[in-house]
């Protein structure tokens, strides 16, 4: 008799187990296979080119960004890094939700090789940029002719997180 009581308490108990809700999906970061960069050349001024990195959803789906990324500038026909990536300006970096078709952008600042002497700077022509969404290791590249410094002591690009 006592183990029969057992058994149908163990039965009961089991039916009054409740399952925990399925967690709501969360929105994927967004990677180079939803992304496409563009640069927008912005305003000048003493020794520095204000200009903005784009980053464009052309994907079907929504994604997230968040934070910096990587950019330097690349030369040489074969993408090769010229001088220092760029320096990351502290900024907000808040997550940014991106339908298809919408763009987040983030600010960059291309200091000139003017200020510094050929032999500090070492010019070198620059292809353009290489741009890493954050959080991923595959990079794109966005031509934009220039002159940038061989020398990685020398750091001419500054950007701001994407915003």
């Amino acid at each position: 008799m006592i183990l029969k009581l057992m058994v149908a308490g163990a039965a009961v108990a089991g039916a009054l187990t409740t399952v925990a809700p399925a967690q709501a999906a969360t929105t994927p970061e967004c990677d180079n296979g939803n992304v496409t960069a563009s640069y927008r050349g912005g305003e000048g001024a003493t020794s520095h080119v204000y200009g903005r990195i784009v980053l464009k959803n052309t994907s079907d789906e929504t994604c997230t960004v968040q934070g910096y990324g990587g950019l330097s500038y690349v030369g040489g026909g074969k993408g090769k890094q010229v001088g220092a990536a760029a320096d990351r300006t502290p900024s907000r970096t808040p997550k940014v939700t991106l339908a298809p078709g919408e763009k987040v952008a983030q600010q960059v600042v291309e200091t000139s090789t003017g200020p510094y002497s050929k032999k500090q700077c070492r010019p070198m022509p620059v292809d353009g940029f290489r741009v890493y969404v954050p959080d991923e290791t595959r990079s794109q590249f966005i031509a934009h002719p220039t002159t940038g410094c061989a020398n990685p002591a020398v750091h001419l690009l500054a950007h701001k997180a994407f915003h």
